[in-house]
C-alpha cells in the first residue's frame, strides 16, 4: 500500500474512531504530517486532553503515553509500537528509587517527565526540560534536592540555580552522542552559525553552545531569529519541522548519530494497524495514576 492511501485509510479511521493523532518532534517525517498536533510529550498530553478525542494515538515512546493516559484516563491511549521505550526512563527502577530516598531521608524528588508512571508517582514534583530550573527554583532553599533520572539536566539546573543537587547517574544515549568537538569543528566550517543545543545534552556540549533549549524552545527561537545558519544539538528528528517552518534557513546537526532509535520504529503502517485493532493500548493503575497527576499538576501550578 502507497503512502496516499496510508494516509487516507488512516484519515478515514481516525474520524471513524474520533481519535486525535499526536507526533512527538522527533518522529519520522511522514508521521509528523499525519498528526493533528506536533510537539513535546508533556504539551501533546495536554493539548490531547483538551479535545473531545475519545481516541489519543501518541506516536512517541511508552512513558509519554502513560503521561496523556495520566492526564486522561478515561480515554483510549494507543501507542502503535510497544517497543517504542526510552532507555533513560528504564535508567531507574522504582527500587532504586526507594533507595535513594533513603539515602537522602527529607529530600524533595524531582523527577524529570522523561520516566515511568511509576517513577512519577514516588515523586514530589515533575519537570520538563523548559521549566526544570523554575521547579527547582520552587523549592524551599532548606531542602535537598534529589534530581532523577537525568544528570545531565540536573547538572544544568543545578548550575542556573546554584542549588545543591543529588544526580541520580541516569541520561539519554541519544543526546550523548553529542560531542563538543564535533561543535567546535562545525563552527569552523559555519562561522556565522548560532548553536543551539538540548539541556539533555553533556555539560561540556551545553558550555560550547550559544543557546540552551528545549524542543519546544527551538523551535520558537529559530521562528524568531534572524540567523539564517543554526547548527542544532539535538536528536535528528527535530530538523524535519525546523526546515518545514523555515524554509529560508540552513540547519546542520552536530551530530548524524544522534538519533533514537525508538523514536524511528512508529511509521504510518503501525499508525493504521493500531487504529484498525484499537492496539497497543497503554493503560496506568488508578493508584500509580493518581499520585503521578499529583506530582505534574504540582509542576503546573507554579510554570
Amino acid at each position: 500500500m502507497d503512502n496516499t492511501r496510508l494516509v487516507e485509510k488512516i484519515v478515514e479511521l481516525r474520524k471513524k474512531h474520533n481519535a486525535v493523532i499526536l507526533a512527538h518532534n522527533y518522529q519520522l517525517g511522514e508521521v509528523q504530517d499525519i498528526a493533528d498536533f506536533t510537539g513535546d510529550s508533556l504539551g501533546l498530553s495536554q493539548k490531547a486532553a483538551k479535545t473531545d478525542a475519545e481516541i489519543i494515538v501518541f506516536c512517541g515512546v511508552h512513558f509519554m503515553a502513560e503521561t496523556a493516559f495520566i492526564l486522561s484516563p478515561h480515554k483510549i491511549v494507543l501507542l502503535p509500537d510497544s517497543n517504542a521505550g526510552c532507555p533513560m526512563a528504564d535508567m531507574i527502577t522504582i527500587e532504586q528509587l526507594r533507595e535513594e530516598k533513603r539515602k537522602h531521608p527529607g529530600a524533595a524528588v524531582v523527577c524529570y517527565v522523561n520516566s515511568t508512571a511509576e517513577i512519577k508517582a514516588e515523586s514530589d514534583i515533575c519537570c520538563t526540560s523548559s521549566n526544570a530550573i523554575k521547579v527547582i527554583e520552587s523549592i524551599n532553599p532548606s531542602r535537598d534536592i534529589l534530581f532523577v533520572p537525568d544528570q545531565y539536566l540536573g547538572h544544568y539546573a543545578a548550575g542556573k540555580t546554584g542549588r545543591n543537587i543529588v544526580l541520580y547517574p541516569g541520561f539519554c544515549p541519544t543526546h550523548g552522542r553529542i560531542l563538543s568537538e564535533d561543535i567546535r569543528r562545525l563552527r569552523g566550517y559555519y562561522p556565522n552559525a548560532i548553536v543551539m543545543v538540548h539541556p539533555e545534552c553533556r555539560p561540556e556540549v551545553i558550555e560550547t553552545a550559544d543557546q540552551v533549549l528545549s524542543t519546544g524552545g527551538m523551535l520558537k527561537y529559530c521562528r524568531e531569529s534572524e540567523n539564517e545558519d543554526i547548527i542544532v544539538g539535538t536528536e535528528i528528528g527535530i530538523i524535519y519541522r525546523l526546515k518545514k517552518e523555515n524554509p529560508s534557513k540552513r540547519f546542520i546537526p552536530v551530530s548524524e548519530q544522534a538519533v533514537c532509535p525508538d523514536m524511528k520504529l512508529i511509521t504510518l503502517e503501525k499508525i493504521l494497524w493500531s487504529l484498525e485493532d484499537l492496539s497497543p493500548q497503554i493503560k496506568v493503575p488508578e493508584k500509580i495514576c493518581v499520585k503521578a497527576k499529583a506530582a505534574v499538576d504540582k509542576m503546573l501550578e507554579i510554570v
